[in-house]
């Protein structure tokens, strides 16, 4: 396996410093664009969406559980016993511990999906899940984010009873949030995938494979 070129502790320091510019300006870079969020405008969101529920229905108001701020990712659904490995490796990455920190900063997280709520209810218990997970299924609501078929994340604000959609966002734009990847791409050999721009000789393999 080909490795990193191996050089002096002072050529090392030079090429990192080089890099850290680049990072600096990086971080910048997301900063502004996080400011540009925070400066969208916004849609009123109708809809009168029966979210199928543990609890029994929930409309889309109820699923902010009183919190001004609600941040929903569309989970695939491609039919009986089949998963989408993306949308299940992120949803392994979701740490549930942090949704606490979110509530306390108004914002309220939700996965939905198309499955029917059996369905996610098995997968939940087979997969150690202990998120809240709701079913669209019978509702346009996948359709009225723009996911369609496949996967999104969609803020939403609350003001009163008036429900705003602020931010959409998917492939890419979802990919930032998963920590596996964002450590990854710390390492010499990254996600190993094979899309990556690697020097020749690093191990890479298909996404899914």
């Amino acid at each position: 396996m080909e490795k990193p070129e191996i050089v002096s502790a002072e050529e090392w320091r030079r090429a990192r410093e080089d890099l850290l510019k680049a990072e600096k300006e990086a971080t910048r870079a997301l900063d502004a664009l996080a400011a540009r969020r925070r400066r969208l405008p916004m849609v009123r969101f109708g809809g009168e969406y029966a979210f199928d529920t543990p609890a029994g229905p929930k409309t889309l108001l109820d699923l902010f559980e009183g919190r001004r701020q609600l941040v929903v990712y569309q989970f695939m659904d491609n039919g009986p016993d089949h998963y989408c490995p993306g949308c299940t490796g992120f949803t392994n990455n979701v740490p549930v511990a942090a949704l606490a920190g979110l509530a306390d900063r108004d914002v309220t997280w939700v996965t939905v999906s198309n499955m029917p709520l059996a369905q996610i209810e098995a997968y939940k218990a087979r997969m150690g899940w202990t998120l809240p997970f709701v079913s669209s299924r019978g509702t346009s609501f996948s359709d009225d984010c723009g996911a369609g078929g496949g996967f999104m994340l969609s803020v939403f604000l609350r003001d009163g009873d008036e429900v705003y959609r602020t931010y959409g966002t998917t492939a890419r734009g979802v990919d930032r949030l998963v920590f596996l990847h964002s450590v990854l791409d710390l390492t010499p050999y990254g996600r190993q995938e094979d899309w990556e721009d690697s020097p020749p000789g690093w191990p890479q393999h298909p996404t899914y494979g």
